[in-house]
Order: structure tokens, then C-alpha cells, then sequence
């Protein structure tokens, strides 16, 4: 396991904010199918090492967990091209696990969460509301998109030139096959 969080750690800074928008899409999957008490908690480096954040999350019955787990993962798939890395329990859906890596999605029946009490186990795990962490995405999106103006702004600048350069190319190529035409003959 430990081998997993050090080949993570090269693009740590990029991989984290893409997690955290995996996160809120598997947030936002479990309350689409009416999940209960969603919560996501960040787990401490120093004693998790195996993953970065938890999503829990509780339903009335196995059915309901079954297609919490379906949402999350058709959402994950169709938006950001991931799989899980592996999903125990779907079968008979009391307790489902998926394995994301950088997250583990818990999804219980309601006596099954309250018996096993994960955020209890977790003690060093910090919650993290889920508005804080979207409003801490939508800013990092917000800073990212002042800075793509000028790039984009460059980019035309270069089609311009280039499409202004076009039309006398092509009236100096015709030049060229005219001349060399009345050259011929």
C-alpha cells in the first residue's frame, strides 16, 4: 500500500484538486439517489496511508445502495475517464466499498453504519464540509480562468498573423505559376 501513495506523490498539487473534484461528484451522486448523512472526511497522512479521503454515506435499503454505486460510478467514468479500483459488498449491498485510491466510498445500510461507526474509528480524520470544499474549487477555477484570457489572447493574435499571411501566399504562389506559365511559352 505504501507503494501507491509514493507513486502518487509527483503531481500531488494537480492530482489533489482533481480528487477533490472527484469527491464532489461522488457527493453529489450519493444525494442525486438519496443517500443519508453524506459526510467526507480527509484522513491524516500520518495514519492513513492508503488513501486520502473517505465519503460516507447511508440508505434506507440494499436497493438504494446498489444504485448509489452505480450513479457514482457511471458519474466518475463519464466525467473524469476513471474507474474503481476495486467495489466489495454490491452484491448484497449492506455495506459497499469502493476503492477510487485517492478516496474510498462507503455507502451502508443505516444500522450498518451506525454499528460499525466509521467517523468514530476515524478520530484523526478531519470532516470536511462539502460547500467549503466546493467554494475552495470554484476559486482555484476562478483564478485559473483570469489567467487563460491571455493566453487566449495570444492564440488569436497568432491566427490573425497567420490568416493575414495566408491571402498573400496564395497571391504569390498564383504570381509565381502565371510567370512561370508565360515563361513556357
Amino acid at each position: 500500500m505504501g507503494d501507491r501513495r509514493g507513486s502518487r506523490a509527483l503531481n500531488s498539487r494537480m492530482a489533489l484538486t482533481e480528487t477533490r473534484k472527484m469527491v464532489l461528484a461522488a457527493v453529489a451522486a450519493c444525494e442525486d439517489k438519496k443517500g443519508e448523512e453524506t459526510r467526507v472526511l480527509q484522513l491524516d497522512p500520518a495514519d492513513s496511508a492508503f488513501t486520502d479521503f473517505f465519503i460516507i454515506t447511508s440508505t434506507a435499503n440494499e436497493r438504494q445502495s446498489q444504485a448509489i454505486a452505480d450513479e457514482i460510478e457511471l458519474t466518475l467514468k463519464r466525467e473524469f475517464a476513471t474507474y474503481p479500483n476495486s467495489v466489495e459488498g454490491r452484491r448484497n449491498g449492506e455495506w459497499i466499498l469502493m476503492d477510487y485510491v485517492d478516496f474510498v466510498v462507503h455507502i451502508f445500510l443505516r444500522d450498518r453504519r451506525a454499528f460499525y461507526d466509521l467517523e468514530r474509528l476515524r478520530k484523526s480524520a478531519r470532516p470536511v464540509d462539502i460547500a467549503e470544499l466546493t467554494a475552495a474549487l470554484t476559486e482555484k477555477t476562478v483564478a485559473a480562468r483570469k489567467k487563460a484570457p491571455v493566453k487566449r489572447a495570444a492564440k488569436k493574435a497568432v491566427k490573425k498573423a497567420a490568416a493575414k499571411k495566408a491571402p498573400a501566399a496564395k497571391k504569390a504562389g498564383k504570381k509565381a505559376k502565371k510567370s512561370s506559365a508565360k515563361s513556357r511559352e
